[in-house]
């Protein structure tokens, strides 16, 4: 952060000429508005910040609205304060509370006034004879990142290279000043420690377009107001052949494939092609690269007339693992279906489920199945990358129900221990609806599969009575089901 110059110690101080128009009420008293000394020289604001304007006034009927006005271009343009409060310190004295608008556009130049309003005529005003004094609205206060926070950057000779403020991001972690519409900026060329920075003149942008080597930086422009608004530095270098481009890992690499993306990112150039095993990938023109997938990375950066080319060749230290069933089985009567897991993980864990439940003592390689459902297999590696992955199938009964009787009666024990009911009640336009004994809706589902119950049945001292409710294009049917063991 650059020593900020500040003002001279001096009070600018708003003396109020006497009245530029005056009116006569019906006392024909003369209207008249004289400020005290303003308390400050600048006003460098923020959310909290509150000012003061102190004046004397004459002539003014009660009721009289006073209000304080700020202007760059002799208040030809014009912003009103917020008016916080309005205090009567002594007869025919009063004392404006005020802050400035958060979207207020700062300016080394601002004049002040106090004003009335209500009055058809010309407003009575009073103008200070030094009227050029800093005002800026701190609306960003903390360090942001340009460049995608790297540090360096590389144009061609004889080309150059545009520097931007990031916008706000999470990776990095980036609070951007360019929400704020308002805020221009100060761009620099740090010089080292012991020769201050040089400011590029007429450079007030988001951006900056570089045709010299050196180190850059830029600052929200908030004038002689201190500031913690400003970014990081870039090294830039110019280059006659293309500078070597280094492609960066954000997981590493090897890098975790747990799920998220690695990012990769090149060195700052103009333009971007990137390739995968040689192959352009279509779309990815940008400096950044997200994939989960291991393999040969390259990337072509155009630095403006010369062209170089960085490769990574990302490795994955997941696992790899397979199953040798199909999404969808259907299980013939008395079958015993053999499921195996094939997998390279390090001291792997795993765990089978049935209907989201847990299978006890189902944590091998092999599972024998005996009962239709939807069955899932979570294959864990515990040692370096923790890394999961998951396998869902579903096993149905490969006897067809032509006829269309549904079942009244479910025995939970056997091979099949789910309600199933015959085919042409199982669509996308057919619903089902179960209903407990005591009322409760135990299902309600549309093209029902045929595996209720998918939670244990609660046996007292007689077999648990359930009713349903069938609905279809072509009526409704309804009737009970007897659960038994």
């Amino acid at each position: 952060m650059i020593q900020k110059i500040t003002l001279s110690a001096f009070r600018i101080i708003l003396f109020f000429s006497i009245l530029l128009c005056t009116e006569t009420n019906s006392y024909a008293q003369t209207k008249s508005i004289n400020p005290q000394v303003l308390a400050f020289d600048r006003i460098c604001a923020d959310a909290t910040t509150q000012y003061n304007a102190t004046f004397t006034y004459a002539g003014f009927p009660a009721g009289t609205v006073f209000v304080v006005e700020l202007s760059t271009n002799n208040f030809t343009t014009i912003v009103t304060a917020n008016t916080i409060s309005v205090s009567d310190p002594a007869v025919n004295q009063k004392t404006i509370t005020f802050n400035v608008p958060s979207d207020l556009k700062g300016s080394d130049t601002y004049s002040l006034r106090v004003t009335t309003t209500g009055f058809s005529s010309a407003k009575f005003v009073s103008f200070g004879l030094k009227t050029s004094f800093p005002i800026y609205y701190k609306a960003h206060d903390r360090q942001y990142t340009i460049n995608n926070f790297n540090g360096t950057a590389t144009f061609c000779a004889g080309g150059s290279i545009l520097l931007t403020i990031d916008p706000d991001s999470t990776t990095p972690p980036n609070e951007s000043p360019l929400k704020y519409s308002f805020l221009t900026y100060n761009w620099f060329r740090d010089n080292g420690v012991s020769t201050p920075p040089t400011l590029v003149a007429g450079a007030t942008g988001p951006s900056y377009n570089v045709t010299t080597p050196g180190v850059y930086y830029v600052e929200t422009n908030y004038g002689t107001c201190t500031s913690e608004s400003y970014s990081n530095r870039v090294t830039v270098s110019s280059s006659s052949s293309g500078s070597s481009v280094i492609v960066d890992s954000s997981l590493g690499n090897p890098f975790c494939a747990n799920g998220d993306d690695t990012i990769l990112t090149a060195t700052s150039g103009n333009k971007y092609q990137w390739k995968k095993d040689g192959a352009v990938i279509t779309g990815a023109t940008n400096r950044t690269y997200a994939t989960k997938v291991a393999g040969k990375y390259s990337v072509d950066v155009d630095f403006g007339g010369c062209i170089a080319t960085g490769s990574i060749d990302l490795k994955s230290n997941g696992f790899n693992a397979s199953i040798d069933v199909a999404d969808e089985y259907k299980l013939k009567e008395g079958e015993i279906l053999d499921v195996n897991i094939t997998t390279d993980a390090t001291n792997p864990t795993i765990q089978w489920f049935l209907n989201g439940n847990v299978i006890p003592g189902a944590t091998g390689t092999n599972y024998k199945v005996a009962t239709i459902g939807n069955y899932k297999a979570v294959i864990s590696q515990t040692a370096g990358c923790v890394v999961t992955k998951e396998f869902l199938f579903k096993i149905k009964s490969d006897i067809a129900l032509v006829t269309d009787v549904i079942p009244n009666i479910l025995k939970l024990s056997g091979a099949n221990p789910y309600w199933n009911i015959p085919d042409v009640y199982k669509s996308d336009t057919t619903k089902v609806i179960i209903i407990s004994s005591n009322g409760d809706k135990v299902l309600d589902v549309v093209n029902y599969q045929g595996d209720w119950p998918q939670t244990a049945i609660d046996f007292k001292n007689v077999n648990p009575v359930y009713y349903y409710v069938i609905q279809s294009d072509t009526g409704e049917k309804k009737g009970s089901i007897t659960v038994i063991k």
